[in-house]
């Protein structure tokens, strides 16, 4: 994929599913290399937990220096975002089930639920990266709310595992930003879910 993200402000959410962070930032790493501008948030947890896939010191600091600012962490940092139009489309990856199920209730008690509830205002695009095990069992409802909400996108996801986790979802982060282009355009890929044979 060779589009330019020039000029593009993408709001650049993560939550807590820290399995996938490598992804993540590796497809943050590529967005700005196309030209995009990131306003980087991460939710709470994913701020200040460390685990075996990294601290949250060193988490916060990587991400920072992908998108040349300081992450916002607090719900008071990531008010701003739609009153002062710092965004064009916003990203959330991962978005774990919890983030999901609250922003389908429409939940605000996070930086991250904070930063798409700002975003949304100006009725701009949302793309969700899930990542999940439980996606296709008690999340079902809340993923689902969100297909049919407007101004909602999602990465096509993958059961990565349908024998020792029937129910998981994660996203192919590889295909954010041609899920980015084409929630600009207004498109949902497709086929949203599936699994390789």
């Amino acid at each position: 994929m060779n589009e330019s993200y020039s000029g593009i402000r993408i709001g650049y959410v993560m939550t807590g599913s820290f399995c996938t962070f490598e992804r993540s930032f590796r497809q943050a790493e590529r967005l700005r290399e196309m030209g995009a501008e990131l306003v980087p948030v991460m939710s709470e947890n994913a701020a200040e937990i460390s685990t075996r896939f990294g601290t949250n010191e060193g988490n916060i600091r990587r991400f920072s220096e992908i998108c040349g600012k300081e992450v916002i962490t607090t719900i008071a940092g990531a008010e701003p975002i739609g009153p002062k139009d710092l965004t064009d489309i916003m990203v959330v990856a991962p978005c774990t089930s919890n983030t999901a199920a609250k922003l389908a209730a429409g939940v605000t008690d996070s930086a991250a639920t904070m930063a798409v509830k700002s975003h949304l205002r100006g009725g701009k695009p949302v793309v969700l990266a899930i990542a999940s095990n439980d996606s296709l069992l008690a999340s079902a409802k809340n993923i689902g709310e969100l297909f049919n909400r407007k101004n909602y996108y999602f990465v096509p996801m993958l059961q990565d595992d349908i024998e020792k986790k029937p129910a998981s979802l994660v996203a192919e982060f590889e295909m954010l930003p041609e899920a980015i282009s084409a929630a600009l355009r207004g498109v949902q890929l497709r086929p949203i879910i599936y699994h390789k044979a």
